[in-house]
């Protein structure tokens, strides 16, 4: 630290290499702190976690039990125990409280006045934090997993949306309504294939057009081009941190896509797990992120990368510009999630880390070389999300045991001081002992 210091202070550093090793070092602390508590609010499992950028001061949780609950993390008391207690909370007693488990929560990014959570009673709501008052509700055909607002935006308001259908949909604040839908071509392609069939059957003055119909519906690089829809429920959305128009879905069907919801023509990239490399003898699909359902999506604080989890008990690192697997080895990542599953990177830290929810425990990967750091133990059943505070280097999760952990640095372990260590020497030396004596039978 020393070392770090003075180069700081000649000159010869980076500014910011003193506060990356320090984070870094407090990472690898990380440990299960037993002096503090976060109030117990929820009755069932803890869903999904968030804490507001602005201040990293307040934290947001949402549960099976359908209920809200804002906490400050902040220790007013100075004591070295003290309780995070919750400011507020959306109970079962609140008349906008929704009816079924909440998936997730998010606050609005640049100000801690909005707050906006999705549910499985089919609905997306805008909450006002000052009185705690619905400003706004969205509702869908379907049961809703995931939404995310993008931390960059500047130029649209927009809240991504993954439902139990294959469509992604697009909230606008600004308008209120959810007219915005990333679907592909895909119900185009097959308007065409009926129009084709229909009008030629009973027009045969159209045969004329059908060699150019021909070629562009068998063409299959054209197909695959158009045809990039999703087929199942989208678990996961995430907004680019580093393009406000660039957006990231997984779904049920195995498949990442990367959209720019300013085309019309289809999502950018479909994510491939073997980059276009698959054998012809493989039994696996084609164009495909995992072997099983995709849960989880979280961008690196760049935007640069894109890491995904899937059921298939793998978390892969790609690469966000150009769709490529980065083949980075994480080894077995346990996930027998049915729904989302929310995962977090560290930020200013060298390497980065990213924190996976691992059965009952939460693993601790190096995310550009995939090693294994450690695992967090102190949870008594299946953990369903994290979050950083970036701050103070400080992770939160929740669990399906209802509670909220809080993982701290270790502290530092006092260095001996000189005198420390003279006095430490004489109580263990008698030749340092005082054997005077008062008694006058000892002469």
């Amino acid at each position: 630290m020393l070392n770090f210091l003075e180069a700081r202070q000649a000159g010869l550093d980076d500014p910011g290499r003193l506060r990356r090793a320090e984070a870094t070092r407090r990472v690898l602390k990380l440990e299960l702190n037993k002096d503090r508590e976060v109030e117990r609010i929820h009755s069932n499992g803890v869903n999904t976690l968030d804490i507001e950028p602005v201040e990293g001061r307040y934290m947001l949780s949402g549960g099976s039990d359908g209920i809200i609950v804002l906490y400050d993390l902040e220790n007013f008391s100075r004591k070295v125990h003290y309780t995070c207690k919750a400011v507020c909370s959306v109970g079962r007693n609140h008349p906008d409280v929704h009816k079924y488990s909440v998936e997730t929560v998010q606050w609005y990014p640049h100000d801690t006045g909005m707050f906006t959570s999705s549910s499985f009673d089919k609905t997306l709501k805008i909450w006002d934090t000052n009185t705690l008052q619905p400003a706004d509700v969205f509702h869908f055909e379907g049961t809703v997993y995931s939404h995310h607002m993008s931390p960059v935006a500047t130029k649209h308001c927009l809240i991504a949306v993954g439902t139990k259908g294959p469509k992604v949909q697009l909230c606008d604040l600004k308008s209120g309504s959810c007219s915005h839908i990333l679907q592909g071509l895909y119900k185009i392609i097959l308007f065409i294939i009926w129009y084709r069939t229909i009008i030629l059957h009973y027009l045969h003055i159209l045969q004329l057009v059908q060699p150019f119909l021909n070629s562009f519906l068998h063409k299959k690089s054209c197909y695959k081009q158009f045809c990039t829809c999703h087929r199942q429920e989208i678990l996961a959305v995430s907004w680019s941190p580093r393009y406000e128009y660039i957006l990231a879905t997984a779904s049920a069907d195995s498949k990442v896509k990367l959209w720019d919801i300013r085309r019309a023509s289809g999502c950018l990239i479909t994510l491939d797990q073997h980059n276009g490399e698959k054998s012809k003898a493989s039994s696996e699909a084609a164009n495909t992120a995992h072997n099983g359902r995709v849960n989880g999506l979280c961008f690196t604080r760049d935007g640069l990368h894109l890491l995904t989890t899937g059921t298939d008990d793998r978390m892969r690192l790609w690469n966000s510009s150009s769709g490529e697997n980065t083949l980075v080895n994480y080894g077995k990542v346990c996930n027998e999630s049915r729904k989302g599953l929310k995962f977090t990177i560290s930020h200013g830290c060298s390497p980065e880390f990213v924190f996976v929810p691992y059965g009952s425990t939460i693993a601790v990967y190096t995310v550009y070389s995939g090693e294994l750091i450690t695992m967090l133990r102190g949870h008594y059943n299946t953990v369903d999300c994290c979050v950083f505070q970036p701050n103070f280097q400080e992770l939160y999760s929740g669990s399906r045991d209802c509670n909220i952990l809080a993982w701290v640095p270790a502290l530092r372990e006092p260095l001996p001081d000189e005198d420390d260590e003279v006095v430490s020497h004489s109580q263990k030396n008698p030749a340092f002992q005082d054997a005077w004596s008062s008694s006058d039978e000892e002469g």
